[in-house]
């Protein structure tokens, strides 16, 4: 009788540790305390079935009680900020006007660009357009670009199929672009993405 009593409460031991490791992480805190009385309960004539049961009776309390799903949301679902756009800074932005004149002079010199290049280089499905205030760049099977002004936040937006979306404000020390995030510069950006995809090098400074 010793050898089966100690075989059984071996075995539930042994599913409750499996059952507790396979539980999220959000399960193990003192909420879950009800589940440390499963390894009192029944153990002279515990089944491997009847501890599977204890388990999943308490586990599923455990799921109903409200500070577990306050700590689950508090805890798990924070977002990662580094994967959201930089706050805009108000103190360094450029005057309305100011920022349309430099916007579009860009834009347009990133049209001409684009265009010199598109004759320049053999791609299907190579196309230009341009039209409300949003530059589109086709490359075919390779991907489109978008480039549009944001006049609200003073920015230069971006859509990129190698890296995503990105915001560019203007940058009064450098004179240029700057997506302030990675510190990364529009026309640099912008010539290497594309000369990689195309195969062919492209200047649009």
């Amino acid at each position: 009788m010793a050898s089966s009593f100690t075989s059984k409460r071996l075995l539930l031991r042994s599913l409750y540790r499996a059952t507790i490791h396979h539980q999220p992480p959000y399960l193990l805190d003192s909420s879950t305390r009800p589940l440390a009385l499963i390894g009192s309960r029944s153990r002279s004539s515990c089944t491997i079935s009847t501890a599977a049961a204890l388990v999943n009776s308490e586990v599923l309390k455990a799921l109903r009680h409200p500070s577990i799903v306050r700590s689950f949301c508090t805890r798990n679902l924070s977002i990662d900020e580094d994967h959201g756009p930089a706050p805009i800074d108000y103190g360094s932005m450029v005057q309305e006007d100011e920022f349309h004149k430099l916007a579009d002079e860009t834009i347009q010199n990133l049209l001409e660009k684009f265009e010199e290049y598109g004759d320049d280089i053999q791609l299907d499905g190579f196309d230009i357009d341009y039209g409300n205030q949003v530059l589109t760049l086709k490359l075919g099977d390779l991907g489109t670009y978008v480039i549009n002004k944001q006049a609200p936040n003073r920015q230069i937006w971006l859509s990129s199929p190698v890296s995503g979306p990105s915001r560019f404000d203007w940058d009064r020390t450098s004179k240029a672009w700057i997506y302030r995030r990675s510190k990364a510069n529009l026309l640099h950006l912008l010539e290497e993405e594309v000369a990689k995809l195309c195969g062919e090098p492209i200047d649009l400074s």
